[in-house]
C-alpha cells in the first residue's frame, strides 16, 4: 500500500516516522498532478507548497491548531491529507470539492479564502480568541509574497506586532510568483533579502564541518554580520520575531524549525523560499501558463489549442485597449496583478511605459487611477467584477464623488463557473448603479463590448462595462473603435404581450424564448442611465414586463426597471429574473445558469408560470 493511502486525516500522518515524510511528498506530489490534469485547477502553486503543507500538519495539532491559507488556491494537498483524497476527481466541479478552502466542508478549513491578504487578520482574529477564552492553541496564517503587497496584510502586521501574548505565527510563502509576475519594492526587497548567498554558504559549512562549540561561535558570528550587512527586516520592525529564510522543500529544514517555533510565545514570522510548479519540469518553467490549468496529459503538458475558437471577451478588451491607445496617447492600463487574466499581456509589450501592475492592491488601484485622471490622463482599470468589491469606498470617495475620468473595465461578471462563489461578479449591477455619475454597461455581444468600451472612455466620468468570463456569441467584430449612444437600448424582436428587457449575456437566451413566446425582446445595454424611454413604450404596448439579468435580483436592472415603472405612474405586472438570493457554489457554467433559470428553456418555463394563469392582454389606457 502507497503511504498515501494510509493518510486519512493528520492523527495518520503524525504517526509516520520522520524519514517516511519525504516519500510521502513524492506520493503527493505526483497525486496531485495526475488528479489535476485530470480535472483541471491550479497546479503550480499547489506543486509549490507540498512539503510545507506535509510539515504544518506533522508539528501542528491541526484542527485545533488553526492554519489559515491565504488565497487558498495552493490548499489541494491540505484538502488530500484532511480526508478528502477520494473527493479530487469531483474538483471545482458541481456538489464537488471547492478550489479553495470552505468551512462547511471540512473542520480543517478553518477559514474561507479565495481573495487576497487576508489570512493574518484571520488568523490574529482566532489567536486572540483563543487567548480570551482561555485556550492553548495555534494560528498560523499562510501567505504568499504576492498577497504581500495588498495594504490589508500590512493592516494586520501593524496590529498584531504589538501583541505580545498571541500565539500567531505568520509564514511567507516566498515563491517569487503570484498570478502574474511580481511586482513592487516588496519584492525587490525579498529578493536582496534571499541574494546573500554568503549567508547560505556559511551554514552550509558549518553544518557539515563544525564542531558544536564553535558552529554555535559561527551562528553568532554570522548574526552579527547580517546586522551590519541588511538592516533588520520590516517584520522586525513590526514586532515579529522573524526566522528564515528557509528552503520550503527541505523537511528536515522546515520540520526541526516549525517544532522549535512551536514553543516561542509571541507573534512569529516565518520566511520558506518554495518554488511554483516544483517536482514537474513543464511548471518550474511556466509557472503562469500551469497557474490554473484545463484537463491535460502530463507527460505531453499543455498543449495549444489545435484551431481557435471564438474570441474571448477578455481578448475583446485586450484589442480594444491597443488600438485605443494607438490612437490616444493619453490611455494608461492599471491593473491589480490580473495581466494575463485581464488581457493585458500586448498592451504591456507595446505600451510598457503606460502599463501599471499595481500589486494584489485593489484600492489602491482606484485610487491610483482617480489620481492619474486628475492630471488630464485617461485611465483605464482593467479589474474583475468581484475584486472592484474590494475597492467600494474609493469608487465612491476617490471617483465617483470627485466625477473623475476613470474607464472601468468588469471582467468575470455573473457566474465565473468553477472557481465558484468567491469569484462571481453577481453584484456589481447593483453596487454600481446607485452611484451618481457613474455609467453602466453591459454587454451583449463581442461586437457591442468593442463599442461600449469606446463608449465608456470618451464620456466624461467614471463609467463601466462589464462582460462575462469566455467567449461571446460569435458576433463579426467591427475594427473602427466606434461608440454607441448612453442611455439608449434596442428593440431586438417585436412581439406582443408580454416585452422581455434583457442585459448583457442575458439576451442571447432571451431572445430564444422571445421566439417561442412571441415576446417583444428589448437589449437594455445600459443599466445607468437606463433607457426609460423605451421602458415607457415597452410597457405601454404590453400587459406584462420581464427583466433578465445574470446578476443579483435585489438592487439589480430589474430593480431599475421596477422604480422607472413606479415614478411613470405605469402599473404593469413586472416579472424579475435573475440570480437568487444565495451564493452559487463551483460548476459548469451552463449548468449553473440553467439550475437558476437563466437559460432559454428557464426564462420561458418561469414566464409562462407567472402569466399562463392569467393570460395577458392588453386592456389599459395608454393615455
Amino acid at each position: 500500500m502507497k503511504l498515501l493511502e494510509t493518510i486519512n486525516d493528520p492523527a495518520d500522518l503524525r504517526k509516520l516516522p520522520r524519514t517516511q515524510l519525504t516519500p510521502l511528498a513524492h506520493e503527493l506530489r505526483q497525486f496531485l498532478l495526475e488528479s489535476v490534469s485530470k480535472t483541471g485547477g491550479h497546479l503550480s502553486s499547489n506543486l509549490g507548497t507540498v512539503e510545507l503543507t506535509i510539515a504544518l500538519h506533522y508539528v501542528y495539532d491541526t484542527p485545533r491548531d488553526r492554519i489559515v491559507w491565504d488565497v487558498g488556491h495552493q490548499t489541494y494537498s491540505h484538502k488530500i491529507l484532511t480526508g478528502r483524497r477520494e473527493r479530487m476527481p469531483s474538483l471545482r466541479q458541481l456538489n464537488g470539492l471547492s478550489g479553495f478552502p470552505k468551512r462547511d466542508e471540512s473542520v480543517y478549513d478553518t477559514f474561507g479564502t479565495a481573495h487576497s491578504s487576508t489570512s493574518i487578520s484571520a488568523a490574529l482574529g482566532m489567536a486572540q480568541a483563543a487567548r480570551l477564552k482561555g485556550e492553548d492553541r495555534h494560528a498560523i496564517a499562510v501567505i504568499g509574497d504576492g498577497s504581500m503587497t495588498a495594504g490589508m496584510a500590512f493592516e494586520a502586521l501593524n496590529n498584531a506586532g504589538v501583541e505580545e501574548d498571541v500565539n500567531l505565527l505568520v509564514i511567507l510563502n516566498d515563491n517569487d510568483m503570484s498570478i502574474s509576475p511580481p511586482v513592487g519594492a516588496l519584492n525587490r526587497y525579498l529578493a536582496r533579502l534571499m541574494s546573500g548567498q554568503f549567508y547560505a554558504a556559511a551554514k552550509t559549512v558549518g553544518k557539515s564541518v563544525l564542531p558544536g562549540p564553535v558552529r554555535e561561535l559561527a551562528r553568532r558570528l554570522e548574526e552579527h554580520a547580517k546586522g551590519m550587512v541588511v538592516p533588520a527586516t520590516m517584520f522586525e520592525e513590526f514586532g515579529f520575531n522573524y526566522i528564515g529564510p528557509i528552503d520550503g522543500h527541505d523537511l528536515e529544514s522546515l520540520i526541526p524549525t516549525l517544532e522549535n517555533i512551536k514553543k516561542l510565545k509571541g507573534p512569529q514570522f516565518l520566511h520558506v523560499v518554495t518554488k511554483k510548479g516544483q517536482g514537474y519540469k513543464l511548471a518550474e518553467a511556466e509557472p503562469i501558463l500551469y497557474h490554473g490549468t484545463g484537463k491535460f496529459n502530463p507527460l505531453e503538458g499543455i498543449q495549444p489549442a489545435a484551431a481557435p475558437g471564438k474570441i474571448t471577451y477578455t481578448e475583446v478588451f485586450g484589442n480594444w485597449l491597443c488600438d485605443m491607445a494607438a490612437v490616444d496617447k493619453r490611455l494608461v492600463g492599471i491593473t491589480p496583478a490580473m495581466r494575463e487574466g485581464s488581457g493585458m499581456v500586448r498592451f504591456h509589450q507595446e505600451h510598457p511605459e503606460r502599463y501599471f501592475d499595481v500589486g494584489i492592491a485593489e484600492q489602491h488601484s482606484v485610487t491610483f487611477a482617480a489620481g492619474i485622471a486628475t492630471e488630464g490622463m485617461k485611465p483605464v482599470v482593467a479589474i474583475y467584477s468581484t475584486f472592484l468589491q474590494r475597492a467600494y469606498d474609493q469608487l465612491i470617495h476617490d471617483v465617483a464623488l470627485q466625477n473623475l475620468d476613470v474607464t472601468f473595465a468588469l471582467d468575470r461578471a455573473g457566474l465565473v463557473g468553477a472557481d465558484g462563489a468567491t469569484h462571481a461578479g453577481n453584484y456589481d449591477l447593483a453596487y454600481l448603479r446607485c452611484i451618481p455619475n457613474m455609467v453602466v454597461m453591459a454587454a451583449s455581444d463581442e461586437n457591442e463590448c468593442r463599442q461600449m468600451l469606446t463608449t465608456a472612455y470618451h464620456y466624461p466620468g467614471p463609467a463601466a462595462v462589464r462582460y462575462p468570463r469566455g467567449a461571446g456569441v460569435g458576433a463579426a467584430i467591427a475594427p473602427e473603435l466606434g461608440s454607441i449612444e448612453i442611455g439608449k437600448g434596442e428593440v431586438r424582436r417585436e412581439g406582443k404581450d408580454i416585452a422581455i428587457l434583457a442585459f448583457g449575456s442575458m439576451v442571447a437566451p432571451s431572445l430564444k424564448a422571445g421566439e417561442e413566446l412571441n415576446a417583444t425582446v428589448a437589449n437594455m445595454r445600459f443599466v445607468k442611465p437606463l433607457d426609460v424611454e423605451l421602458v415607457k413604450r415597452l410597457a405601454k404596448d404590453h400587459a406584462c414586463i420581464v427583466t433578465v439579468e445574470e446578476g443579483c435580483i435585489m438592487g439589480g436592472a430589474g430593480a431599475a426597471v421596477a422604480e422607472a415603472l413606479a415614478a411613470e405612474g405605469l402599473a404593469r405586472q413586472v416579472l424579475m429574473l435573475g440570480l437568487p438570493d444565495k451564493f452559487i457554489d463551483q460548476g459548469d457554467p451552463a449548468a449553473l445558469l440553467a439550475s437558476v433559470g437563466l437559460d432559454a428553456k428557464g426564462i420561458a418555463a418561469s414566464i409562462r408560470q407567472r402569466f399562463s394563469a392569467t393570460e395577458p392582454r392588453l386592456v389599459v389606457n395608454n393615455t
